[in-house]
């Protein structure tokens, strides 16, 4: 299969512009909440916490394939295009939205948005193997949502292991899960591939 076949039957250059607008958005977003002047350092909690599970939906909706009968037959193994397919996306989305946020990791930068975008994106690729890629989007959001509504104001102890998404760039506990999740996700995802619609 031909690398330009290969790019549009998974809607890549569809996916890639998302994925830059999502950058763009978040943006102007983190700018105008920092400009409010009224949050102080946590201003852009929210941008940290929400752009990566817009990011990891729309890469988890990419994932999606149209020709899974082809797949499976194919003579080659095709989970080493699928991790670099889950890569390329990844590196697109976290460098993006880690531009959209410069600043230093204390006051939520672009350090928590990298391992937001890994942890969210990795829940989603786990999602697309289990509940198929139209429906990844869900426990990402689920879980991100979640957490912003219900993670305490404190950054340690074991917050920083279950409410990760909510953590300043340089805590190691939310680090350690964001990336375990990620590293499952992934592996889950290059093993099965998308879950096929209707299975």
């Amino acid at each position: 299969m031909s690398r330009a076949l290969y790019l549009r039957s998974r809607a890549l250059p569809a996916v890639a512009s998302s994925l830059v607008a999502a950058a763009l958005l978040a943006g102007w977003a983190a700018y105008e909440l920092q400009a409010a002047r009224r949050f102080g350092g946590t201003a852009r909690i929210p941008v940290v916490t929400l752009a990566p599970m817009l990011a990891a939906g729309i890469v988890g909706t990419g994932l999606y394939t149209h020709s899974d009968e082809l797949d499976r037959t194919a003579v080659r193994a095709w989970w080493p295009r699928r991790l670099a397919h889950l890569f390329a996306l990844t590196a697109l989305a976290a460098a993006g939205l880690a531009l959209a946020v410069p600043g230093s990791p204390e006051v939520f930068g672009g350090q928590a948005m990298v391992r937001n975008v890994l942890g969210a994106t990795g829940i989603a690729a786990g999602s697309a193997a289990l509940l198929g890629a139209r429906l990844s989007w869900l426990p990402t959001t689920v879980y991100l949502s979640g957490t912003y509504l219900s993670a305490p104001p404190t950054h340690d102890g074991v917050a920083t292991v279950w409410a990760w998404p909510m953590q300043p760039g340089p805590q190691p506990g939310a680090w350690l899960t964001a990336c375990t999740t990620y590293v499952c996700g992934a592996a889950l995802h290059a093993w099965r591939g998308a879950r096929p619609d209707g299975s």
